[in-house]
């Protein structure tokens, strides 16, 4: 069904994982001139093309999973690759910020609010993933009692 709680999980990761496109992940006080990232004096996901692909695919991937809820086994594949994705993202942005910052000097650079949605991304992605295999296991074992 629809309604089940790992579909709301699944929104939530979709809603995280596409709302970065919105917000900044970190903000310097003032723009940097021979940073990458930093001369707009902003780090969002449009500043690097891997992180957008990687993402968007993600929260496309959370939103699609949501409507496969009759295939319990493909909706538990696909929330595991937008899991892995939202992982991958991660991974890249902090290693992609931390590059950065050596190669700005010593700028203090403080995280924005859009700076927690990929961990709330891989938070919500994995209880999907979770109560997707709950509830596998609860109606497998409803067949195996008839």
């Amino acid at each position: 069904m629809i309604q089940r709680i790992q579909s709301i999980f699944l929104l939530l990761a979709g809603g995280a994982s596409l709302g970065l496109f919105g917000l900044p992940i970190a903000t310097p006080p003032q723009a940097i001139d021979n940073s990458m990232i930093f001369g707009d004096a902003l780090y969002n996901v449009n500043d690097q093309v891997g992180l957008s692909v990687l993402f968007g695919l993600a929260g496309a991937l959370s939103i699609i999973a949501i409507f496969l809820f009759r295939n319990r086994g493909l909706q538990s594949k696909v929330s595991l690759s937008a899991l892995i994705l939202n992982i991958g993202g991660l991974v890249f942005a902090i290693y992609y910020l931390a590059e950065n910052l050596t190669e700005a000097g010593k700028a203090v650079v403080e995280f924005a609010f859009g700076g927690a949605f990929p961990i709330l991304a891989v938070f919500f992605c994995f209880l999907a993933y979770r109560f997707i295999k709950k509830d596998d296991k609860l109606v497998r074992s409803m067949d195996r009692l008839r």
